[in-house]
């Protein structure tokens, strides 16, 4: 559950910064992290047409770099974006001005006041710098679809298992997790739908 749902010692690491949106509703904010690349983000945009559900993509500058039109092609259907840095680095291994600075190299190709940490990994001082600016995202459940040792059965019951009202979902548009997350997304949407969630994109 450390992993799947953080307990409130390591929220609390990240003040500020958003976990769970408006828990009153019986809303989920369905995210995907690391992409656009065009083996998977493609598939994942049809699927979420298929549904009529929008979401929100945390992405890599590098990625939307090489591929800009899949990043337009996110916004011109409908969904959010978010800043995921521009190589996708950890911040707990960079001094501050040099994970700040990276962020803002991706800024520069996302236009975006959403900003999520790769692995949820960030110095306070980073923490603190990037709300200034930023509205840091995190999750509330994380699927492990990247996991070389999950299953799309076991993305989908981490699902079902730690949703919960507001809950912020996250699932990856990358090559790692596209076997799990192209067995589970669709489950996923499908129970979630059924158990009367409404899916909103992070503003």
């Amino acid at each position: 559950m450390i992993i799947e749902q953080p307990p409130f010692f390591y929220r609390a690491l990240f003040p500020g910064a958003l976990w769970r949106i408006t828990p009153k509703e019986k809303c989920v904010y369905l995210t995907f992290d690391d992409g656009p690349i065009p083996e998977i983000t493609h598939w994942v945009l049809d699927v979420l047409d298929r549904y009529g559900v929008k979401a929100t993509f945390f992405c890599v500058g590098e990625n939307v770099q090489r591929y800009p039109e899949i990043y337009k092609e996110i916004i011109r259907r409908g969904h959010s974006t978010g800043n995921h840095t521009f190589n996708h680095i950890q911040g707990i291994r960079y001094w501050s001005s040099n994970f700040v600075a990276n962020v803002e190299k991706a800024a520069c190709l996302i236009k975006s006041n959403l900003f999520r940490p790769p692995h949820g990994h960030m110095r306070i001082a980073q923490t603190w710098k990037l709300r200034k600016r930023y509205k840091i995202i995190m999750w509330d459940v994380v699927t492990r679809d990247y996991s070389p040792h999950m299953t799309g059965p076991g993305v989908l019951a981490n699902v079902k298992r730690y949703t919960r009202k507001g809950s912020v979902i996250v699932f990856h548009d990358s090559i790692k997790a596209e076997r799990n997350m192209k067995w589970a997304l669709p489950k996923a949407i499908e129970w979630l739908l059924k158990e009367g969630y409404v899916f909103k994109r992070i503003e």
